[in-house]
């Protein structure tokens, strides 16, 4: 089986990218199963409903977040009714949507875990992400031996230690929320694929794929503002994990893939609610469960 995981997708810059580049990818490639984060695919900050599904209709069989998950309002009872969506399943279990789950693809199933770290998010403080994976790892390993964690976490520690901790016990950990890809993809004994950060979809002329005249005026003023997609030197970056039919992994390798055209008005993908609002005005960052996670 060969699994292709997209780096954080971000903004409408983001979603660009995967429209051109994503179905020809796969095509060339003989990918058999698409994952990928888009916890900045809208604004910047957490994803829109309308962004989710058309991201799903492009090709992501899987889509995973992170400490934005429940920034757009529209997304929240969204979450319960999307099972290709998982939020980190450290979040509180009563919350909307779910956070790992087994998927049915040509070459067998597959489970997708996704979990937040515990360090440098001042405003989500969720349960230990590695009792979590422990705990998860033995109920996905009764469906399929084929478990791959998004580990969206803000220090290379933390997500090198659950690299580590979960040596293995799953297929792959794939490092998110960096946004800046690292050169360490690689494969262990024990045959569990591991990079600290997969990168990011967008601009790469960028200040992690926002527009960085803004964010030279912030540090400078120390004024916050919201920043506009970059739209620059636009590139879909990631990972191709091979795995065996036994579950472990035996090839791992980042990629980029420039995509030599410019994002124009007429080619914007459809707008999600809250672009120009950040995550500091507190956008969907509240609302009663909806629905309980089934996992």
């Amino acid at each position: 089986m060969r699994i292709l995981y997209v780096g954080e997708i971000v903004g409408k810059s983001g979603v660009f990218v995967v429209k051109r580049l994503l179905s020809k990818f796969r095509k060339e490639n003989s990918i058999d199963f698409v994952i990928g984060n888009a916890d900045s695919a809208t604004g910047g900050a957490g994803i829109g409903r309308q962004h989710a599904v058309y991201l799903r209709k492009l090709g992501l069989e899987v889509i995973t977040l992170g400490e934005c998950t429940y920034y757009k309002k529209d997304i929240v009872e969204h979450l319960g009714q999307a099972s290709y969506i998982l939020r980190p399943a450290n979040y509180p279990h009563s919350n909307p949507g779910r956070g790992w789950k087994v998927f049915s693809t040509p070459k067998g199933p597959v489970a997708v875990i996704s979990l937040l770290g515990q360090a440098g998010f001042p405003r989500v403080h969720l349960a230990n992400p590695f009792h979590a994976m422990s705990d998860i790892a033995r109920k996905a390993h009764e469906e399929t031996r084929t478990v791959i964690l998004d580990f969206h976490a803000a220090t290379t520690a933390e997500k090198e230690t659950m690299a580590y901790h979960a040596d293995g016990a799953l297929t792959a950990v794939i490092g998110s929320h960096g946004k800046t890809q690292t050169a360490d993809a690689r494969v262990s004994r024990a045959g569990t694929a591991s990079i600290t950060d997969a990168g990011r979809t967008g601009s790469m002329m960028s200040v992690g794929g926002l527009d960085p005249a803004t964010r030279i005026r912030e540090y400078l003023t120390g004024v916050p503002a919201w920043a506009k997609d970059g739209t620059a030197g636009l590139e879909l970056q990631g990972c191709v994990i091979d795995i065996d039919e036994g579950g472990k992994a035996i090839a791992m390798r980042s990629i980029r893939v420039a995509l030599d055209e410019e994002m124009k008005a007429t080619d914007q993908p459809p707008d999600g609610p809250g672009e120009d609002q950040g995550a500091s005005q507190g956008q969907g960052a509240a609302g009663p469960p909806l629905q309980a996670s089934t996992k």
